[in-house]
């Protein structure tokens, strides 16, 4: 007889506040604006960051509240731009698709390991022990932090660093965000040159390191017809307004770390939303 009153006692007490939540939550809703909830429709809900908000939401009120551009959705690009633009009334800017990239070529043949790592099997752990085991130190630890929040399994491991595949990444920016030696960029998806190197060593003590790293010969910077590449702390760096990808850099490093590319978009026939985990 006890145990059933004290049941029936939490069972009317449970029923009181259930009540209780239901009626507050009638009187005291905040409404929700309707212009905001048709802007959060268009945007991908990935949230990740990439506008300069918190996440989709927060973005979807600033540009229902305040004068805020349209084309800041990455990982929407034109479409979610043109669509924001028409629920405004106003014109998207053009968008320029951007795709993140590994500023690292220091596989397994090119550095090597100096000393032998127990811990948590993580980027950001390592990286707090001295920086890593890698024998160059501004190079990509391999454990894979980026590839973990990638949302669209755009990245993957191999000979011991990072690699991205463009034709799934919607350029979200959550690994560059995510990685703790900042050596992955976003860059235009349009460029066909890249710096395959993240030392900022001088030039003896960066090749002892990595046999593929800039050595800051500045042959790059010296053959570059439009002034586009720049030799700053000891490593080449490609102003993209001004590279014509003309690839005389390309051929005149002396270690390769010069590299043309080809980044290839998602395809026509697939839904950026198709590729999100």
């Amino acid at each position: 007889m006890e145990i059933l009153i004290a049941f029936l006692v939490m069972l009317a007490v449970a029923v009181v506040a259930g009540v209780l939540l239901t009626v507050f939550s009638h009187f005291f809703a905040v409404p929700e604006d309707p212009l905001k909830t048709e802007i959060r429709a268009c945007l991908p809900g990935i949230n990740c960051g990439a506008c300069g908000y918190k996440g989709c939401d927060d973005y979807a009120e600033a540009l229902a509240t305040g004068d805020v551009k349209p084309n800041l959705c990455i990982p929407g690009a034109q479409a979610v731009a043109d669509q924001i633009g028409s629920i405004l009334n106003i014109e998207a800017e053009p968008f320029k698709d951007v795709v993140a990239f590994v500023a690292c070529n220091g596989h397994c043949e090119a550095t090597f390991n100096t000393a032998a790592y127990e811990g948590v099997k993580t980027c950001s752990a390592a990286s707090m022990v001295y920086g890593g085991t890698n024998s160059c130190r501004y190079g990509c630890l391999g454990y894979g932090d980026c590839a973990n929040v990638c949302p669209s399994d755009a990245i993957c491991l191999a000979d011991g660093i990072a690699h991205i595949d463009t034709s799934r990444c919607i350029g979200c920016g959550l690994c560059a965000n995510t990685c703790p030696k900042h050596i992955i960029h976003m860059i235009p998806q349009e460029a066909k040159t890249v710096v395959l190197c993240s030392n900022k060593q001088k030039g003896a003590d960066a090749k002892k390191a990595c046999k593929n790293a800039c050595i800051a010969c500045r042959k790059c910077e010296k053959t570059c017809p439009n002034d586009a590449i720049k030799v700053i702390d000891n490593l080449a760096v490609i102003d993209y307004d001004k590279c014509t990808n003309c690839g005389a850099c390309v051929a005149e490093c002396p270690t390769g770390c010069l590299k043309t590319v080809f980044f290839p978009d998602i395809p026509d026939d697939v839904n950026t939303e198709e590729l999100i985990k």
